[in-house]
């Protein structure tokens, strides 16, 4: 017995209306109208009932009316657990400089009960209802907060398991060696199951790049974890920190399990410096994630595709301490990375939807996924001409799936 058919869908990549066969949570068959479902019996078609009926062939049945269908989206950068999502609207303080937005959210937080499972949990909803089946979090670790946020964190995730999947990084935001017990608590949340552990500024937050590099790959390699480490110290001192990072993969064979997060020293690199660094990048088997955020200067992702360097893109703080702005919506922050990279032909769009579809997957180690047999039944239907229309227009989501279990929108 079949679980899902979802009829006449245009998927993105593929030409013309195929119909999509869902079993046990994944997708067992793309098929053309009226070819016979897999495993169903000898004749039996998708039915014709109309929207979520069960047809002939057992199925529950959705009825994407021609519309553009599109894997699941994927945030690969954000930080969850400072959200005040949902809560009262709190006037900004945090200023421009790193150092003084870093003070400003640890100063405040216990006033605005940051973190707050409830209002992580409504982000969280929002993110699926909007077709995001797959978030990377970057949870504070200090020695104020302790292993608070990862506690809450995982009790959000908990409370929309099945919606959309939660991977955690162990994040030092008050920096890694400067901070007395952090290094303790993140092999504490290590092993409490997150799986990525973080880093930050090696050089410009904690002083001292080797250490701090010595630390998060020593905990990385003990403990079996990913990498992904923010970078924003531009310039050469940036650069420096990008091929130190590659260095410690290569050594360590990590390749396939780091990630630089923001990369501005490469972003702020004419494309000729640009395919140069994504060439060294490519060859440790290193991943990227930008955000696309305000005046941040962001890497090619035409340069890290065209070199094989997967790129992720996220949101980064959502309605925080930090900023007020953020969506939970993932193609609005799609269509801000195409305007921000001067992106206009349906191409060059679809290229800035990579980042949060394919391109994200492959930086996040996500192997099974995608518009294709055999994988995770993770996809969202949208109206629109084309996908690059669907970005353009934020397209509302008339149904969004999840290993196969349509969401209630």
């Amino acid at each position: 017995m079949n679980d899902l058919v979802l009829r006449s869908g245009r998927l993105w990549g593929r030409t013309g209306t195929e119909d999509v066969v869902v079993r046990d949570g994944r997708i067992a068959g793309i098929l053309t109208p009226g070819d016979r479902i897999p495993g169903a019996g000898p004749g039996t078609t998708p039915p014709a009932t109309g929207e979520s009926g069960a047809g002939e062939s057992g199925a529950r049945e959705i009825d994407a009316g021609d519309r553009i269908v599109l894997p699941g989206l994927i945030n690969a950068h954000c930080h969850i657990d400072k959200t005040i999502w949902g809560g009262p609207w709190v006037p900004n303080t945090a200023g421009t400089e790193l150092h003084g937005m870093i003070g400003n959210g640890r100063r405040r937080r216990a006033e605005l009960g940051i973190p707050h499972e409830g209002r992580m949990a409504g982000l969280l909803a929002d993110m699926a209802a909007a077709g995001t089946t797959h978030v990377r979090t970057h949870t504070d670790v200090d020695p104020d907060i302790g292993l608070s946020g990862v506690e809450a964190v995982m009790a959000a995730a908990e409370r929309v398991a099945g919606s959309l999947t939660v991977e955690q990084v162990a994040f030092p935001q008050s920096g890694l060696l400067v901070e007395g017990d952090t290094v303790e608590l993140m092999e504490a949340a290590l092993r409490m199951g997150v799986q990525t552990i973080g880093g930050l500024d090696p050089a410009g937050v904690d002083g001292d790049p080797v250490a701090h590099l010595d630390v998060v790959f020593g905990l990385a390699e003990k403990h079996g974890a990913k990498v992904d480490i923010h970078l924003h110290d531009g310039g050469t001192l940036g650069l420096w920190q990008v091929g130190l990072i590659a260095e410690r993969t290569k050594a360590l064979s990590l390749q396939g399990r780091v990630a630089i997060s923001h990369a501005f020293a490469i972003g702020e690199e004419p494309r000729p410096q640009q395919e140069r660094i994504a060439d060294l990048l490519a060859g440790a088997g290193m991943a990227l994630f930008t955000c696309a955020g305000f005046s941040d200067p962001i890497p090619s992702p035409a340069v890290m595709r065209a070199a094989g360097v997967p790129m992720g893109l996220g949101t980064d703080g959502i309605r925080d301490l930090w900023s007020p702005y953020g969506s939970a919506d993932m193609l609005v922050r799609v269509g801000q990375l195409a305007v921000r990279s001067g992106f206009k032909s349906e191409e060059e769009i679809e290229l800035a939807l990579w980042t949060a579809t394919e391109g994200a997957a492959a930086a996040l180690g996500l192997e099974e996924y995608g518009l294709r047999v055999g994988a995770p039944a993770d996809f969202t239907v949208v109206d629109g001409a084309s996908a690059a229309h669907a970005v353009v227009e934020h397209a509302p989501r008339r149904h969004v799936v999840k290993a196969g279990l349509p969401l209630a929108l």
